[in-house]
């Protein structure tokens, strides 16, 4: 599978090793910076990178995923969710890692750095990416209607207050 890494300062050696581990494990991963730190760097771009990549992958039929790193993993997570077609999903532990992928089919995990030691980065990454989505009907409904709304602004047969 081909990962794609995005991150900032704060995430930059998690994201190292991060690298180093999932090329251990067989993975493909393409990182979208920084390339070095910059204590006031803009993860935005980087996030954002990561994210379009993933979906540009998706849409030629290259499985990948991403994974998204900062401080808190808030913003990035906000980011890469900017781009048309990413469900990215801040996961924390266990069950939101894998959760994220069972249900929801996230394309994208953040991860605060500074929220968690490089052991429990790692744990969350492959949970997250070992997990397969489930297809059932009521999680496959729910992400069309997420799609359709991002498309179109409105859910087919539902109120949106928009």
């Amino acid at each position: 599978m081909r990962i794609h890494i995005g991150t900032d300062h704060a995430g930059l050696e998690f994201s190292r090793h991060i690298q180093d581990h999932l090329t251990a494990k067989g993975h493909e991963v393409v990182d979208h910076g920084p390339e070095s730190y910059d204590p006031v760097d803009d993860y935005p771009s980087f996030c954002i990178n990561a994210a379009h990549a993933v979906v540009q992958d998706q849409q030629a039929g290259v499985e990948s995923l991403g994974v998204v790193f900062g401080g808190s993993g808030n913003g990035e997570q906000i980011s890469a969710n900017k781009v048309k077609g990413v469900r990215a999903a801040l996961a924390w532990n266990e069950a939101t890692a894998k959760l994220a992928r069972e249900h929801n089919d996230a394309n994208v995990i953040s991860i605060g750095a500074r929220q968690h030691t490089l052991e429990e980065a790692t744990a969350l990454i492959d949970w997250f990416i070992e997990e397969p989505f489930s297809f059932e009907e009521r999680h496959v409904r729910r992400i069309a209607q997420m799609a359709e709304y991002e498309t179109t602004g409105t859910i087919a047969d539902r109120v949106v207050d928009a």
